[in-house]
């Protein structure tokens, strides 16, 4: 397992140098410019010339790629055009408001989502579980920003029982929230309810009934614990793009998270704040990956069962060896 973590990590660092190479090169061939959003419209070309020699944009790629990387080395992301203010401190300062934003959305996510999931798959091709299918088709479908305005129009605007942007009540975090959790709800319960299915249809299952136990026995302590195996992953990818999936909640509902900071910087043409935030965004969803297959492998006896077998493998034939070199 040690091994296999380590292999991990450092498959993190050719990641992570791809991630930063393809977004300094999409920045490079996006339209727009730095020194000209400095300068203003009224700016002269030679103005926007010195400025951009000020701000080594007139270097080549690669070599501005390669700073960027040893700055990075050095726990150094850039200083940002706009504000002057050092990447990593803003990152620190903002991250917080949308790690606090995402567990919130993903702890409902898997308070709603999960238990509707075993609902349906309890009831199967009943008028509850096609309800439940079609409930979760629309949620899945239904775009967040929509969602998030129809929130603010009804409960802010038209109720006035939370006020629309802000985050100095815990009321504020309810409607952002709910705006982020509504798609990974949705997509959680349709896995646990195939999941669930296809528990419940196993051997282990129709010996647990013959058995005499009693049907929520048989569902949430057998069937429900093998059938979140497969949940667990799908939840560790739903967190982790749920990182930068939150942007538009931030943005409408006026959080000075991570992911708003991100968007007006690449508005603005801060690339430093771009490529800081995106790399961020990436250890951050690759060591939340890693996390989860961690995970998976201590709860899945099967995958538990594989390392040890290698373990016991390696350890025969060491033995073996030594056996014939007395």
């Amino acid at each position: 397992m040690i091994r296999y973590v380590i292999k991990r990590l450092l498959w993190l660092i050719p990641i992570l140098l791809g991630v930063s190479f393809i977004v300094m090169v999409l920045l490079e061939l996006a339209p727009g410019d730095p020194a000209r959003q400095l300068l203003g419209n009224f700016a002269t070309e030679e103005e926007v010339a010195a400025l951009r020699e000020t701000m080594g944009l007139n270097r080549p790629l690669l070599i501005r790629y390669f700073e960027f990387i040893k700055g990075v080395l050095h726990g150094d992301l850039g200083t940002s055009y706009f504000t002057k203010e050092a990447v990593w401190m803003e990152i620190t300062r903002r991250f917080p408001y949308t790690l606090r934003l995402v567990c919130i959305s993903m702890s409902l996510a898997v308070i709603i989502g999960i238990p509707i999931g075993v609902y349906a798959a309890t009831h199967q091709y009943t008028w509850k579980d096609h309800t439940a299918i079609v409930a979760s088709l629309f949620c899945v479908s239904m775009p967040n920003f929509w969602f998030a305005l129809i929130l603010v129009q009804i409960f802010a605007v038209k109720l006035m029982w939370v006020k629309p942007t802000g985050i100095g009540d815990w009321k504020q975090w309810i409607l952002p929230a709910v705006s982020v959790m509504i798609g990974y709800a949705a997509t959680l319960a349709r896995q646990t309810r195939s999941s669930m299915l296809e528990q419940i249809r196993q051997d282990y299952v129709t010996t647990a009934r013959a058995k005499g136990q009693t049907e929520g026995k048989v569902i949430y302590k057998h069937a429900l614990k093998n059938a979140l195996i497969p949940v667990i992953v799908i939840l560790g990818a739903l967190f982790g793009s749920s990182l930068g999936g939150a942007v538009i909640a931030e943005q409408i509902f006026g959080i000075p998270g991570l992911g708003s900071y991100t968007l007006s910087a690449l508005t603005s043409r801060d690339y430093p704040v771009v490529q800081g935030s995106v790399l961020f965004f990436a250890f951050m969803f690759s060591f939340i990956m890693l996390l989860v297959d961690v995970i998976f492998a201590f709860v899945d006896p099967r995958i538990r069962s594989q390392f040890t077998r290698k373990k016991t493998h390696h350890k025969t034939t060491s033995e073996t060896q030594t056996e014939a070199v007395n």
